[in-house]
């Protein structure tokens, strides 16, 4: 079955600490969860390596996300929306469910 949430994609959490933020997936994980740009970021002690030339501290950085809580973002209505599929010239394409614009595809 095809996935309704991709990379690439704006979408919007509708549930959690950031609710009503939105960004853009950078990468979609196993287990139904995503990095998503500027969401649900974190503070990690990091440990100093100098082999690597890498200084230690505190790093903020985006953690993954269930998609369960990221609904896609219309631009055109500016709320999150549901996704439908629908066959255009034999091929089956992403379409917003409000108003049956087709998703640009990335």
């Amino acid at each position: 079955m095809a996935k309704k949430i991709r990379y690439g994609d704006k979408v919007m959490v509708i549930a959690g600490k950031d609710k009503g933020k939105t960004g853009i997936i950078k990468k979609i994980l196993k287990k139904n969860k995503a990095i998503v740009e500027n969401i649900n970021i974190i503070t990690k002690h990091q440990k100093p390596i100098p082999s690597l030339n890498q200084a230690g501290g505190l790093v903020k950085k985006e953690s993954p996300i269930n998609i369960s809580n990221l609904a896609i973002f219309n631009g055109e209505t500016s709320k999150p929306d549901y996704v439908k599929f629908k066959f255009k010239n034999g091929k089956k394409v992403r379409v917003f469910k409000s108003n049956n614009s087709i998703i640009d595809s990335e």
